[in-house]
């Protein structure tokens, strides 16, 4: 049962009627296809017709590659759904051979992945919570138990996977089940200390994302950070990226760099990382979640 408040809704009948009348939903229209007159007209035509209005519109024509990659925000008569503007949507799609997506005002549900390295799940948290995420958190998966006051804390469902040589396959399972479970839409690895299978990879391709330190390959394996600190770096930085069955060579989505001196011994330049991690991957998710990323082959644009 639904209790109004009639203290607080205190407008006229006829005005609350009014305004559900002209209540509008808001959509995004995403799309890539070759580079050829009267795309943009289509699409800006297709939207008038339907009594829509552009609230936000960007495009990168692609020279090299002769391609055009567009982004549309608007908003309109909440008559329509997801369905039929798809539908209606299609024959000029089909005309210009576009690869197009629509999306709804949804937001994208987040299962996030934490190994022993908290910083990262930590700054999600705090900005799922303020609201500038962009999506929504829903689940924390880890290989390790470090975390679960955390993720409790902040209302999280958290779930203990470990991982042996024995029991991947089987935890790699146990995760595709719970992305069905919770509905999730996008998997974020946040400092998750496990590679990907494969096949796990190919399952969640386009909708997991990855975040590292800048100086791979440079410094890989254990202590990056010492490493680093040897070979007097100048540049802190962290990389966030698609994950793929190529490892650390996903599609990068953002990264940030960070400038240090010889000043700065491993722990501080770790420290400094962290920071930048947390930024990055923070972006990358917020912008995945806004329907700001488009994937171009081995790369990406992303309209910010």
């Amino acid at each position: 049962m639904t209790v109004v408040d009639t203290a607080t809704n205190t407008r006229p009948a006829a005005q609350r009627e009014a305004s559900e009348e002209t209540k509008t939903g808001k959509f995004v229209l995403t799309l890539s296809c070759v580079e050829r007159a009267g795309i943009v007209q289509a699409v800006t035509t297709f939207l008038f017709e339907r009594g829509f209005n552009i609230e936000e519109h960007q495009q990168f024509d692609d020279g090299l590659r002769q391609t055009l990659h567009l982004r549309t925000a608007f908003s309109g008569a909440t008559d329509y759904d997801l369905q039929a503007l798809e539908a209606e949507f299609r024959p000029i799609a089909e005309r210009f051979e576009m690869k197009f997506d629509v999306h709804d005002e949804t937001k994208q549900r987040v299962l996030v992945m934490v190994s022993k390295f908290g910083h990262c799940l930590n700054d999600l948290i705090f900005r799922w919570r303020g609201g500038s995420l962009g999506g929504d958190l829903a689940l924390v998966v880890s290989n390790h138990e470090t975390h679960r006051a955390m993720a409790e804390a902040a209302g999280l469902p958290f779930v203990h996977l470990p991982v042996t040589p024995e029991t991947k396959q089987d935890a790699e399972r146990r995760l595709l089940e719970l992305v069905d479970e919770y509905n999730i839409d996008l998997v974020v690895l946040a400092r998750y200390m496990q590679v990907l299978s494969d096949d796990l990879c190919r399952s969640l391709e386009g909708r997991a994302i990855n975040i590292h330190h800048s100086f791979l390959p440079g410094f890989k394996g254990a202590r990056p950070y010492h490493q680093a600190y040897d070979r007097g770096v100048k540049l802190v930085g962290a990389t966030a990226h698609y994950v793929t069955a190529d490892l650390d060579e996903g599609p990068i989505i953002e990264q940030e760099v960070i400038r240090v001196d010889h000043s700065y011994g491993p722990t501080t330049l770790s420290t400094v990382g962290q920071d930048a991690e947390a930024l990055a991957l923070s972006r990358a998710v917020r912008w995945h979640c806004e329907h700001r990323v488009l994937i171009d082959q081995a790369s990406t644009i992303v309209f910010r």
